[in-house]
């Protein structure tokens, strides 16, 4: 079961100083297999993205990850980037640069729409409840789309506990992916 850490500012802060610092702390317990530097608000987020890569280096995270932005994941050196359900257009893009994409999903069309496409990955949400993502998915509906595609699955949404990462990986998906399972 892969482990798939995603970035918030609200609990990783806004400066490089204080991402570091927390994303130090993070790591010292729990090291995820893949991570992910989003935040939607910052001005700054090509030096808090270089610092996020860097940290993350140091702790030989398999694969580092940028959101939205596959020329910046290029030219800081990312593995890959993580793109929004808006962004299926760009998958072959992001390929052709050598880049190891992950896509969000919410539904089995866009699912199947990713694996078409060449996504190396799809997160699929929201899975349980979590803030404001809308009504979760389950269990079962987990189980169906992991049935359905070949393309690696990372359940996302409402994942902070071991019992949930077990009641996924039952599920048959690759692995999990959270903000807040990391920060607890």
């Amino acid at each position: 079961m892969k482990h798939y850490l995603i970035t918030d500012p609200s609990f990783y802060g806004s400066s490089s100083d204080s991402l570091e610092s927390l994303l130090n702390a993070v790591f010292s317990k729990n090291i995820p297999n893949l991570a992910l530097f989003r935040d939607k608000q910052t001005s700054d987020y090509c030096p808090l993205a270089q610092t996020f890569i860097e940290v993350c280096r140091n702790y030989n995270v398999s694969k580092v990850l940028l959101h939205c932005d596959y020329r910046l994941a290029v030219a800081l050196k990312a593995d890959g980037v993580h793109l929004t359900s808006i962004q299926f257009e760009t998958i072959p893009l992001a390929k052709a640069l050598g880049l190891y994409v992950i896509i969000s999903t919410h539904t089995h069309e866009e699912a199947l729409k990713a694996q078409a496409l060449g996504a190396d990955a799809i997160t699929y949400s929201p899975i349980f409840a979590s803030p404001n993502k809308g009504e979760p998915k389950g269990l079962e509906d987990l189980k169906e789309i992991v049935d359905k595609i070949r393309v690696p699955i990372f359940a996302l949404g409402g994942i902070v506990t071991q019992e949930q990462i077990t009641a996924v990986e039952e599920c048959g998906a690759y692995g999990f992916a959270s903000i807040r399972y990391f920060i607890s």
